[in-house]
């Protein structure tokens, strides 16, 4: 599998995973969801200001979130050979470091989360219905399980 990662560190926060340590994340992912070899990926960590300022201007909250996900576009005129871009990542360091302190959890692990969580989303998954839900959170849960982190919701994915 030939992924290229181009690891963006915009925060000033200690917080945040490694680049290594962020493109086995991606790595695992797309080995796990039987994606072709091959791609291209930008994961950016910013401060909550920027997330903020993307997060009002793509989707209408004037808040920071913990990831947001822009999957690529088809390019036409790409050659065959050429690695397909799958899209950027964006991750607000301070707020994935926030929650997963209130919410009990290692920090290293929420971050693992975010990034199975928004390379699903770069690949198809979405969480707008019940099933669709199920369907993702079970992936995400299986990635995560499967590589030493405990199930990120506390229990069972939804049911369908």
């Amino acid at each position: 599998m030939n992924v290229q990662v181009d690891v963006q560190q915009a925060a000033d926060d200690t917080s945040a995973p490694s680049s290594s340590d962020i493109v086995t994340w991606v790595t695992r992912v797309i080995a796990a969801t039987g994606r072709s070899a091959g791609g291209e990926l930008s994961v950016r960590i910013v401060a909550a200001d920027e997330m903020r300022q993307l997060n009002g201007e793509f989707r209408g909250k004037d808040r920071p979130t913990n990831v947001l996900s822009f999957p690529a576009g088809r390019i036409d005129g790409l050659p065959d050979d050429a690695p397909a871009p799958l899209g950027d990542l964006v991750v607000c360091a301070s707020v994935v470091r926030d929650e997963a302190v209130a919410q009990g959890k290692a920090i290293e692990d929420h971050w693992a989360h975010m990034i199975v969580h928004g390379m699903l989303h770069l690949l198809g998954y979405d969480h707008e219905n019940d099933d669709e839900a199920a369907e993702m959170e079970g992936k995400e849960i299986e990635i995560l399980l499967t590589h030493g982190v405990a199930n990120p919701y506390g229990e069972s994915p939804r049911e369908t």
